[in-house]
């Protein structure tokens, strides 16, 4: 059901603010040890290592050694700064434009899975990410989507009942978890389709 009036508006930060291609990293990786890049994400899959530091169990540097020993990597930790971060791709998706003319009359809320490295890097790179009023993000809650616990914090963050949110993800099964809050979530399938969907909803 849509809200009959929005208060705040909630966005995921990779694959919607800022375009993300893992295959970089892989690739970048695939030169350094004996794996083939398409083997890659499924040996740093079978150690839990990223779910462990997107939700703030594990500390970066830790990581990092453990990931790079899962791969037979000898780096420092920063050149594994640097080749973790290479997923991302100059952006932004949606213009600094849109948020500032949102955030004239919503709460603008940022909600992602993420780690410290990625955060602290996009923080820095893109300006348009001071332009929200919360950032939620998983490392420091300590839950990832689709968790019940990250979206009610970002309510919490929101200031406003969950039927007044509105979100958008990439990921159908987060914008799922969303929904089952009571939040008005759909999936992001680029700017001209949020665009129209935020414009059915007075937004815009």
């Amino acid at each position: 059901m849509v809200p009959s009036e929005l208060k705040a508006l909630m966005f995921d930060l990779g694959g919607v603010i800022v375009p993300i291609d893992f295959k970089r990293t892989y690739s970048r990786l695939e030169t350094l040890c004996h794996h083939p890049a398409a083997d890659i994400p499924k040996l740093i899959g079978a150690t839990g290592l990223v779910p462990r530091f997107e939700s703030g169990q594990i500390e970066a540097e830790a990581f990092a050694e453990q990931v790079l020993a899962a791969l037979g990597i000898r780096k420092s930790y920063a050149e594994f700064r640097e080749l973790f971060s290479e997923i991302f791709l100059p952006g932004p998706i949606l213009p600094e434009s849109l948020f500032r003319t949102l955030r004239e009359r919503y709460r603008l809320v940022l909600l992602s899975n993420t780690n410290i490295i990625h955060w602290e890097l996009l923080h820095a790179q893109y300006p348009l990410l001071h332009l929200f009023h919360a950032h939620v993000l998983s490392y420091k809650v300590g839950a990832l989507k689709p968790s019940p616990l990250i979206y009610r914090e970002a309510i919490a963050q929101a200031g406003c009942k969950p039927e007044e949110c509105f979100f958008t993800d990439d990921v159908l099964a987060y914008v799922e978890g969303a929904r089952a809050e009571g939040i008005d979530a759909v999936q992001f399938l680029g700017p001209d389709q949020l665009t129209e969907d935020l414009r059915a909803r007075s937004a815009l």
